[in-house]
Order: C-alpha cells, then sequence, then structure tokens
C-alpha cells in the first residue's frame, strides 16, 4: 500500500511540476523571494491547477508515511522523474533517447536494489520533544543557509541552492507528517496538542514558496538535482534517527545500500541533465521549450477539447 501510494504521488508530483513551471515562467527575474511571485502565479489557471494537484499529493503522501516507513515512501517519490519522462513523451510528444532510458534504468535499478539490500522495517517510534528540538533546529538553521547562499551568483547556482533549500523544507514537512499520523490514531483532539500540525503548516507554506523561487531563479536541471536527490537521501537520515526505521546492518549489507543509492543519485543527475526533464532544448529556453510542447500538445488534442 505505501509503496502504490507513493508512486501515485510521484506521478501527481510531476504533472504539478509542469504546471507550476508554465505557471511562473514569466514572471520578471525582480519577483525572486517576494509575494510578488506568488500574486503572478495565482493570477494563472494553470498553476492553481498545479497547486491543486500539490494537495492531492500531499494526501497521497500522507496516507502512504501512515502506513509505511519515512526510508521508504520519501525515495519512491523520486520516480517523479520518470513520469515527468512519460508525460513529456506521451503528451507532448517528445522522443526519449538513450540520456533518458539509461537515467530512467539507473534511478529503478538503484531504488530496488536499496530495498531489497536495507529491507527498511519499523518506523513506528514517536520522536521526543528534545529529538524534535535538534532535529529542528539543525534542518532550520541548513535552509537559511541555503536561502542566504541562494541571493548571490548565477543563475544556475542559485536555483539549485534554491531546490536544496526546498528539499530539506519538503524532508521536514514529511517527518512532521509521518509524526501527525502517528498521533491520529490516539485521536484527532490529541493532535491539536502537539506542534507538529502548526510546523507543518508553516513548513508546507515554506516549501511552496521556495519552490516557486527555485523554478524562477534559473535552470530547472539545476534546482531539480539539488531537490531530487536531497529531498530522500535527508529523509532517510530522519527515519532512522526519529523514527526508529530499520535498515540491515553489516559491512557487506551497508555497502550494498551505499552502493545503490550512490546508483539512485546518478541516475537521478542523468535524467535532470536530459534537455527533456531540464526543460531546455538545442539552447532554448525553459519557457520555449514549455511553449512549444503546449501548442504540441495542443495540436494533439481532439478539436473540441481545446480550450
Amino acid at each position: 500500500m505505501a509503496f502504490l501510494l507513493a508512486a501515485l504521488a510521484a506521478f501527481t508530483n510531476a504533472v504539478t511540476s509542469v504546471l507550476q513551471r508554465i505557471g511562473v515562467e514569466t514572471a520578471p527575474e525582480s519577483s525572486a523571494l517576494r509575494l510578488s511571485l506568488i500574486s503572478h502565479a495565482i493570477k494563472r489557471g494553470i498553476w492553481l491547477m498545479g497547486f491543486a494537484l500539490m494537495l492531492v499529493q500531499f494526501g497521497l503522501q500522507a496516507t502512504a508515511l501512515k502506513f509505511g516507513q519515512l526510508s521508504v515512501v520519501q525515495p519512491v517519490l523520486t520516480t517523479e522523474l520518470l513520469f515527468l519522462l512519460l508525460i513529456l513523451a506521451v503528451w507532448f510528444r517528445y522522443r526519449l533517447g538513450t540520456r533518458e532510458w539509461l537515467g530512467a534504468f539507473l534511478v529503478v535499478g538503484g531504488l530496488g536494489s536499496f530495498f531489497l539490500a536495507a529491507h527498511p522495517h519499523g518506523g513506528q517510534v514517536l520522536p521526543s520533544t528534545s529529538q524534535w528540538v535538534v532535529a529542528s533546529v539543525i534542518l532550520i538553521s541548513a535552509v537559511t543557509a541555503f536561502i542566504v547562499a541562494a541571493l548571490r551568483g548565477p543563475r544556475w547556482w542559485r536555483a539549485a541552492a534554491f531546490g536544496a533549500a526546498t528539499a530539506i523544507c519538503a524532508a521536514y514537512g514529511a517527518a512532521l507528517t509521518k509524526a501527525i499520523t502517528g498521533y491520529v490514531s490516539q485521536g484527532w483532539g490529541h493532535v491539536f496538542t502537539h506542534f507538529q500540525p502548526y510546523m507543518l503548516a508553516v513548513s508546507g507554506l515554506g516549501t511552496v514558496f521556495l519552490l516557486q523561487n527555485a523554478l524562477h531563479a534559473g535552470p530547472i536541471t539545476a534546482s531539480r538535482t539539488t531537490l531530487v536527490t536531497m529531498n530522500p537521501l535527508i529523509s532517510i537520515v530522519l527515519g532512522i534517527t526519529l523514527f526508529g526505521d530499520v535498515l540491515r546492518g553489516g559491512a557487506l549489507r551497508i555497502s550494498l545500500e551505499v552502493l545503490a543509492l550512490a546508483v539512485l543519485v546518478v541516475g537521478v543527475v542523468v535524467l535532470t541533465r536530459s534537455p527533456l526533464v531540464a526543460g531546455a532544448d538545442d539552447g532554448s529556453t525553459d519557457g520555449e521549450m514549455l511553449g512549444g510542447a503546449r501548442e504540441r500538445a495542443m495540436m494533439a488534442m481532439p478539436i473540441e477539447a481545446m480550450p
């Protein structure tokens, strides 16, 4: 159940990424880290569609976390890139090349190998207040550091730094969600006596805001690489240290787990450097490629289905 729900969440997130990228592509560069970026986005119907799907994705992810471990659900979400390729190939009619197939093979192989070697289990321990304090201070400090780093430098660096901040914020939100699903089993009235629901609201808004800045700051290749690679790795650490996720031990097992995660990360990097996933082809900008893709998709639609 957790695998299936996490995969559905990954598919929903892939659709969300496409819609929201189109939604912020025309925002002026001066709107970075300003509410004007969000005000620009919400005026566009396609971005609002993406936001609605983001809420659906959250529901799927939360349900997956209720049934599964943090170190299982978050790595499965990396398959978002595979679904993004599927959308580009089927809907936007882009042809998948050797790079895309290789990246997909590495992601699937690395993910499957990690689960076979690690066999994550447990993960139902609720963290203590002191554990939350330590984790919160570390993660919030890291997010702040990446935001400061994103304020200057070339566009690719700013996009990568915003992507890293988004990844940490999203992993923190997933950990908070996991805790809330544990409190729900004790009754909804018990949930709101803890700080997690309120902190989740803050981290959720922060994730949305940082994601829009990551998409707007520079090449989607840079932001997507740091976002997709850092999120599952941080989540695995949080799952082990906070929730008691147990991975198989021993020198051989740990070596295989690390190797599998390395293969997964390489696959993600290969895919994010693909012109299709990056949103740039033959030197065109993200907006130009997505605009061309939209025209191609419109041409592929039946006349009666066109807006």
